[in-house]
């Protein structure tokens, strides 16, 4: 009596596809190249297949992986599938060759640096299509199968070198910066409301300054560094910002720097390990160069306003 369809579970491909590959190579690493996926990825839908039909298809050991006995009869059997799947005309038109890319960042770098730039990559790469989704990188939450994962880090946390050089600077709008006692020197900000985010911290940068200052007590703690800056906009406060992160404000006189101090800040964006090959590493050379260029560019605004005549404090 056949099966009715209300009891069949049917798995996905890509999980089809994970487990035959890590079957084929020995690793969950080699089939991640193949795949142009990582190896976490691989191993979730070797999971989630393994849940679905209840029992483990594959074995670790000291020599790598291996198959369980199970494992070696559901590979025979899925393997003759896949080879009728694959000789179906309509799955071998072009449009099958799409490399799709699972991208996760943090919501204003994502914002402010790479939709921005975004369209070069898509026009140059149409072969790649990309899914963009926003991580929480204060609360340090990864990525869900992320292919491409930029996160917000310090040196102790990764050794990935950082994408772009940033710098943080004191910056202000317009509106503050007319209705406040001139600021001209960096102790000036003691009269100031300064804005305050985790993300951003004060203190490297009075030290810097040569003010022994501690972190600002007062006023709303903002933990993102994109509302920190639509704060400063706003005319709330003094905000130390990222040129690269401000540079549209910057570009249309919402924002300016104050002074020409600028420091390295504790924590840069960097780019996670990925597939050496593939879509994976055309987006992250392609992100590597477009950052260093956005930092530089933005850095060099940000001191050209610095030479233009501020607005006048109040007296």
């Amino acid at each position: 009596m056949p099966t009715p369809p209300s009891a069949l579970r049917y798995p996905s491909i890509d999980g089809l596809r994970a487990f035959e590959a890590a079957a084929r190579l020995g690793s969950f690493e080699r089939a991640a190249d193949e795949l142009h996926v990582t190896a976490s990825a691989i191993g979730k839908r070797i999971g989630t297949l393994e849940e679905l039909l209840g029992t483990a298809l594959l074995a670790r050991s000291a020599r790598g992986l291996g198959l369980t006995s199970a494992g070696k009869e559901y590979l025979a059997q899925v393997s003759a599938a896949r080879g009728l799947l694959a000789a179906v005309p309509l799955h071998q038109r072009a449009a099958q060759q799409v490399q799709r890319l699972r991208v996760t960042a943090p919501p204003t770098f994502a914002r402010q640096v790479l939709v921005p730039q975004l369209q070069r990559f898509t026009q140059a790469h149409p072969q790649v299509e990309l899914e963009i989704v926003l991580s929480i990188p204060f609360l340090d939450v990864a990525g869900s199968e992320a292919d491409i994962e930029v996160r917000h880090l310090d040196d102790s946390a990764s050794d990935a070198p950082p994408l772009m050089q940033d710098v943080v600077m004191a910056m202000a709008s317009p509106s503050l910066l007319a209705r406040c006692a001139p600021m001209r020197i960096p102790a000036d900000l003691a009269q100031a409301s300064l804005l305050r985010t985790p993300i951003e911290p004060w203190t490297p940068w009075f030290r810097a300054a040569g003010l022994a200052w501690g972190e600002p007590a007062q006023g709303t703690k903002l933990v993102d560094l994109g509302l920190t800056l639509e704060a400063a906009v706003s005319g709330q406060g003094v905000a130390l910002a990222r040129p690269s992160l401000a540079r549209p404000w910057l570009a249309s006189g919402a924002l300016r720097p104050l002074f020409s101090l600028a420091t390295t800040p504790p924590r840069q964006y960097r780019l996670l390990p990925h597939a050496a090959d593939g879509a994976a590493a055309l987006f992250a050379t392609w992100l590597r160069e477009t950052c260093a260029e956005v930092a530089a560019g933005a850095l060099a605004e940000a001191r050209a306003l610095l030479a233009t005549p501020p607005l006048s404090g109040r007296p």
